[in-house]
């Protein structure tokens, strides 16, 4: 692989230095650097103790001696929701609000620390009496409900590991994940509200366990009422929990004990599941958490609106601010229900100070409009951040005016559900952000861009971003295939783990990331980034979302295919007649002035939607089927499955 290969050509150079009165205040220092690179062991244990409660000290830092099999803080033990609840209200803080609740329909309920913590021990009690014992699995099904975190922590709380399967996965996938963690007990509801309907979940775990199955009880939560099949095996949540002691004594587990598996999304068949252990999560959870969210406990009102069932509602809602005994809220569904201006009017009535979303979210508050948020008094804000995938120049600055009114920081960060906490980002108070960039490593984790024989390339080119030293919140293998971790993450590159995304470093050494390197297409023997030329798209003034695919193409290999999603205005001018053609020639054009005349998209298909997962993920195999035209893949994970049958009829008419 050359240097040039996954170079991203578009060039941003704008910085904005954080304001004095941030840095101020901000948890972050250069010092954290500084004291990283010194010694950066030392440096981990040092936050291992300073952020967590320890049962019993650990005397090891890290043992790397079984690479790339991590042990980290050797002989430590502790227990993870004793951290996350039990020593916030033991410190006196048990009125301090935990989880501002707001459903879909409207319905609220504020569960401060105490309460959190009396409803844990009772849900902890429930789950030892259905036989749950420590080591046992636990799959978890749930909407975006509080008793989604009570599970979880009563789960810790037990040493029972557990598998939280989003709710949006059909009971196929669901049943996998159950098969292959050997799950004793699936914790679910009768449904949950989605864009303004109750969404019944019970059916897809009836499905899932039926017949041969090591799922011995079905816990199940009253949520929206509706009519539930009911089998010997079940039983509703909230008479276990009545009938339940109201306290437990927990108990401290080493720091290696498995706290949870988490199946990463779009598997093909044996699901991949990866899992996390208790003392080096934790501690990386909580150290992000502070000093890259800056997170101050006592004022903050924090909101990540990521769903539980992914890594990112793991790390940074359960674990990471719990650790810290932060006041957050917790939505249930859709930002555009019951009206688009939801999610602001939510950061008004709670007086959310810190905000972490996607940038797939922050397109589609673009499309609809500024004058949406404009409605909304968005003056508590004081910390942006944007997380699951790279965010594009356009976006980010949107983000930072319409949203930050130019005065918040943003951190846009990198990391993985096998990373397990954030690897890449700005620090807030420090670094002078650049949009579209995750920019530098945080400290005590290291990170680099290497070219196809394993070499560091130099600033201003592109190639393979790797982690080169073992890290707290990595990944401790596959479960149940530890010859398949090893070939999936460290077979590449000797020692190091491959990310499997594309990154460049920039003249000022600032690494941008690409995307998946699966995503990346080969015209005419330049390999381009599906990434940069998205962006290239979005910073046309009357595109809102972009998805870029490469399709088969006799002449150059793979052409590119882009589908485009316009701005609210923009939209009736490209239905008058005639001006939809000439909208496409002036996108192709603009990519072209933008990037080169190599990524001129063949293709351009102007359309309402793009399917997405529930999570706000673009399947882009789904739209390659499509500029290929072959049969449409699997859409069962997709939000709204019609989107493909429209695209499909657009790309026939084009």
């Amino acid at each position: 692989m050359t240097e040039e290969t996954l170079s991203n050509l578009l060039h941003e150079e704008r910085t904005f230095p954080p304001s004095e009165e941030f840095a101020a205040q901000a948890n972050g220092t250069r010092a954290l650097y500084d004291r990283a690179q010194q010694d950066r062991l030392g440096f981990w244990a040092e936050q291992a103790r300073e952020l967590l409660h320890w049962d019993t000290d650990f005397t090891q830092t890290l043992d790397w001696s079984g690479a790339p099999f991590a042990k980290w803080f050797v002989g430590g033990e502790l227990n993870a929701c004793v951290n996350a609840v039990d020593r916030h209200v033991e410190a006196g803080h048990g009125d301090r609000v935990a989880l501002h609740f707001v459903g879909e329909p409207g319905d609220t309920r504020d569960i401060t620390y105490a309460e959190l913590h009396d409803e844990v021990q009772r849900a902890a009690n429930a789950l030892l009496a259905l036989g749950v014992q420590a080591g046992d699995r636990v799959a978890v099904y749930l909407p975006m409900i509080p008793e989604a975190a009570v599970a979880m922590l009563a789960c810790a709380r037990i040493g029972a590991p557990h598998s939280v399967v989003f709710g949006g996965f059909s009971s196929d996938a669901l049943r996998a994940r159950i098969a292959d963690a050997e799950a004793k007990v699936v914790i679910t509801a009768d449904g949950g509200y989605r864009r303004g309907r109750p969404s019944a979940l019970k059916p897809a775990v009836d499905a899932a366990v039926d017949g041969d199955s090591t799922v011995e009880h079905v816990l199940v939560v009253r949520r929206t009422g509706q009519d539930t099949h009911w089998t010997e095996r079940d039983v509703w949540w909230h008479v276990a929990l009545a009938e339940a002691p109201a306290q437990h004594e927990a108990q401290a587990f080493d720091a290696e004990h498995p706290l949870f598996i988490l199946y990463t999304s779009g598997t093909t068949g044996k699901p991949k599941g990866i899992f996390h252990t208790t003392g080096g999560y934790l501690t990386q959870a909580a150290f992000t958490s502070r000093y890259v969210h800056d997170i101050h406990p006592e004022t903050d009102v924090y909101w990540c609106t990521a769903d539980v069932g992914w890594v990112t509602g793991h790390t940074y809602i359960v674990y990471g601010p719990m650790a810290l005994g932060a006041t957050q809220v917790m939505y249930e569904g859709t930002p555009d229900t019951p009206h688009q201006g939801r999610w602001w009017e939510i950061v008004q009535q709670h007086g959310v100070t810190i905000f972490y979303t996607a940038p797939t979210a922050i397109r589609a508050c673009m499309k609809w409009g500024k004058e949406i948020p404009a409605r909304f008094d968005l003056s508590s804000l004081r910390l942006l951040g944007s997380v699951g995938e790279p965010i594009n120049p356009e976006a980010w600055v949107w983000y930072s005016e319409v949203i930050g009114g130019g005065r918040c920081p943003i951190v846009d960060t990198w990391w993985q559900t096998e990373t397990g906490a954030i690897m890449v980002s700005p620090l807030p108070g420090v670094t002078a952000t650049r949009p579209g960039s995750a920019q530098l490593a945080v400290p005590g984790i290291s990170v680099d861009v290497i070219d196809e024989a394993g070499e560091s390339v130099p600033d201003g080119s592109g190639g393979y971003l790797v982690v080169t030293e073992p890290w707290p919140a990595m990944l401790r293998g596959i479960w149940g295939d530890p010859e398949r971790y090893w070939e999936t993450y460290w077979s590449r590159y000797e020692g190091r783990y491959f990310a499997g995304d594309g990154a460049k470093k920039d003249t000022d050494g600032n690494i941008w990331v690409l995307g998946r390197v699966d995503d990346v297409m080969n015209v005419s023997g330049h390999r381009l980034s599906t990434t940069e030329i998205e962006s290239a798209l979005v910073s046309h003034p009357k595109v809102a979302e972009a998805a870029v695919v490469g399709a088969t193409d006799a002449m150059t290999g793979q052409a590119v295919c882009a589908f485009v999603i316009l701005r609210s205005e923009a939209v009736e001018e490209a239905d008058e007649p005639g001006e939809g053609r000439e909208l496409v020639q002036e996108l192709r054009t603009h990519v072209s002035t933008q990037i080169g005349p190599i990524a001129k998209p063949r293709q351009i298909l102007i359309v309402a939607e793009l399917p997405k997962t529930r999570s706000g993920k673009i399947m882009r195999r789904l739209l390659r089927d499509v500029a290929e035209q072959r049969d449409v893949g699997d859409v069962t994970t997709l939000a709204d499955s019609s989107v493909m049958d429209t695209i499909k009829a657009g790309m026939a008419q084009s």
